[in-house]
């Protein structure tokens, strides 16, 4: 192999997470996670990250064949997406958080009612229980028994069967043994992390290994060694003073990775720049996501989707179809559009394909 380059790492990670599309159940195999988001601008993350790698993907396919593809929704590294054999290895969970002997009672009465009932709607256990109104983390108020059910979910109590207007369905979770080699559990999980977003630089792979505590919560204490051991087996080399981690037995220098002509509009999740960190070495630039920044303090809009053309981004877009058309509002890092006729050709057939993709 020769000696690697930046170039050689950035359009590695391109070629290998933006591979040739394929099935839905596929491409989350071949991702290994979706991280999810209910923001809808024009479409939520799972499904804009999706398009890029199903063939013919539609918005929202991802939640109406939820209940047949072998999959779970849950937390992750972050909330997502997972094939059923990951989510076995998250399970039973021991969270941080220890319920009190009466939220146990709680949970307990609901949980025989959803086994009772089979699936059911937030709504359903409010009505039948009557919890109330508790304070949710963003300071405001929502239903009690929403809360619980959140809380029953992530302890591997209950399991999302499907989704109904956007709103969760609950249904029993069947329940299963934990891994018999715990560590071993934890380095295949960190494994699926690295296979989605290698090449990662030490201090990134260290930030998402601190991240599966949210998901494997039970083996906290673990989380040194693990890293320890991930660094062994994975495949290193430093470049431009950082060291950098990625699956042993693939070539970042292979010239199977050369770019190709097409811009694309990412998904602000998306495994190409989900990694703050690693946007910067490779583009030279900081991309925020300021859904939640205020409005005044906003350098490149609400939902601003990252441009990527050849193995450069170049710029962000932020989308509207509120008018049944597509509005975009472009933006680039240079200050101008690229002049290059090729540009606006991709451009255009990139969002005529987001048109299709939101049937507009």
């Amino acid at each position: 192999m020769p000696e690697l380059t930046l170039d050689h790492l950035r359009r590695y990670a391109i070629a290998r997470t933006l591979f040739k599309p394929t099935t839905l159940s596929k491409a989350i195999e071949k991702l290994g996670f979706v991280q999810a988001d209910p923001i809808r601008a024009p479409a939520r993350a799972q499904d804009l990250t999706l398009r890029h790698r199903v063939l013919d993907y539609r918005a929202g396919d991802l939640e109406r064949r939820y209940p047949k593809l072998g999959i779970e929704e849950d937390f992750f590294v972050n909330y997502g997406f997972v094939p059923r054999a990951t989510h076995r290895l998250m399970h039973p969970r021991t969270p941080r958080t220890v319920w009190p002997k009466s939220r146990w009672v709680q949970a307990h009465a609901v949980l025989e009612f959803v086994r009772e009932r089979g699936v059911v709607h937030p709504r359903e256990v409010d009505l039948h229980f009557a919890h109330g109104k508790a304070r949710n983390w963003f300071g405001g108020s929502s239903n009690a028994s929403t809360q619980l059910l959140d809380e029953m979910h992530y302890r591997g109590l209950v399991r999302i069967a499907r989704r109904e207007g956007g709103v969760r369905l609950y249904a029993a979770r069947d329940d299963h043994p934990g891994p018999d080699d715990a560590a071993a559990a934890f380095d295949a999980l960190i494994d699926v992390v690295v296979h989605k977003y290698a090449p990662l630089p030490a201090a990134s792979l260290g930030q998402l290994v601190s991240h599966l505590q949210g998901g494997a919560p039970q083996w906290r204490a673990d989380r040194n060694a693990a890293l320890k051991r991930a660094k062994a087996r994975l495949a290193t080399a430093r470049v431009d003073g950082v060291e950098w981690f990625w699956p042993a037995g693939e070539n970042p220098a292979s010239k199977r990775h050369a770019p190709d002509d097409a811009v694309r509009l990412l998904a602000p999740f998306d495994p190409v720049v989900w990694d703050r960190r690693r946007f910067e070495h490779f583009w030279g630039w900081a991309y925020r996501f300021e859904a939640y920044t205020p409005a005044a303090k906003r350098v490149r809009g609400y939902y601003a989707l990252p441009l990527l053309w050849h193995e450069q981004v170049i710029g962000w877009c932020n989308l509207s179809a509120a008018t049944g058309a597509l509005v975009s509002e472009l933006g680039y890092q240079s200050g101008r559009a690229p002049r290059d006729k090729a540009f606006r050709i991709g451009l255009d057939a990139e969002l005529a394909r987001m048109g299709a993709f939101l049937g507009l």
